[in-house]
């Protein structure tokens, strides 16, 4: 996996918290960004999808099961 950088601008109390995080824990700040990107960036992809979804749906001429009648194995 080859690596690009990012840069973003943070406030001043995030950064704070941020070094102070990599301060007591040995790693760097930037191992600490990627890692909440990554988590970050997994929970708003499934948001989005979720969200995509339902608006097909709701376009859509396709009915709702009711939450009884579904398959849930």
């Amino acid at each position: 996996m080859t690596a690009k950088q990012l840069n973003t601008k943070l406030d001043d109390e995030t950064i704070a918290r941020l070094d102070h995080l990599a301060r007591i824990t040995g790693r760097s700040k930037s191992f600490y960004a990627s890692e909440f990107i990554r988590s970050g960036l997994d929970k708003m992809e499934d948001w989005y999808l979720a969200r995509h979804r339902l608006e097909e749906f709701r376009q859509s001429d396709d009915s709702a099961i009711p939450l009884d009648q579904v398959d849930w194995s």
